[in-house]
């Protein structure tokens, strides 16, 4: 669970609900047309943008936002060092069980081929070919909620084109000037909110997953191309290490 996602997303609509509050009542801040106009309007500019399929699997993936942790580079480090030791004892043979016993897929695809003797050049290929397609799949994702921050703005000033208009026209009855500039002036509100609160902020924080995941991938793929050059298991430790933060690191055996 990222509670810094949890966290910060209750702490700054709860600001923006409390600043409602102190003010006036909540429910002025509720049009059912601008409503309709931001949210209804983004949603179909999304669909007209992005495939169906694409705009249902970046939706699905909000939740690594949320329930997703870092992963663990120290133990994977950690891992590698064992899986490293037990290749020189054993024979790279001995991998296929450890496959078996790992939850990590990519882990397991790269010990399987090297456990079957597989060429060096095509595992390495094999891998980063794999950590590319994720790449490309996850900035799929991404580009929904960055269109989410381009486009709620831009229905929102919409909304607001259209309130002013209505109000323009019903200048000459002061009852028709409140809603018409309501319309006009919570569009506006409401674009501002679902670009800035939610969009570009979950972009933000799914580029952020992206890239730990993409830099776990390539430590374990450089990790087991040591395995399989037969690198010293300390030194491959030291040279891991290297890519990470001090407080990070593994300490070699």
């Amino acid at each position: 669970m990222d509670m810094s996602t949890i966290v910060g997303m209750l702490l700054v609509w709860g600001l923006v609900v409390a600043a409602i509050l102190m003010g006036s009542s909540l429910s002025i801040f509720v049009d059912m047309p601008s409503v309709a106009v931001v949210f209804g309007g983004t949603t179909g500019v999304i669909f007209v943008a992005f495939p169906g399929g694409k705009v249902i699997s970046g939706l699905k993936a909000v939740k690594a936002a949320f329930i997703t942790s870092p992963p663990d580079m120290k133990g994977s480090i950690a891992l590698l060092s064992d899986l490293s030791g037990r290749a020189r004892r054993d024979g790279l043979l001995s991998l296929e069980q450890a496959a078996d016993e790992t939850d990590d897929q990519f882990l397991a695809r790269g010990l399987r081929m090297m456990a079957d003797g597989q060429d060096p050049a095509a595992i390495e290929s094999v891998l980063y070919d794999e950590i590319n397609k994720i790449d490309e799949r996850h900035k799929e994702c991404i580009a929904i909620f960055d269109g989410i921050g381009d486009f709620a703005p831009a229905m929102g000033l919409i909304g607001t084109l259209v309130g002013l208009v209505q109000m323009l026209q019903s200048m000459d009855d002061p009852a028709a000037i409140g809603p018409a500039m309501a319309v006009a002036l919570l569009t506006t509100f409401y674009g501002a909110l679902l670009a800035n609160l939610i969009g570009i902020p979950l972009a933000n924080k799914l580029k952020r997953r992206n890239l730990e995941e993409l830099a776990h991938k390539e430590l374990v793929a450089a990790g087991m191309l040591a395995i399989l050059s037969g690198e010293n298991p300390r030194f491959m430790v030291e040279r891991l290490n290297a890519t990470l933060p001090p407080a990070m690191r593994e300490e070699a055996a």
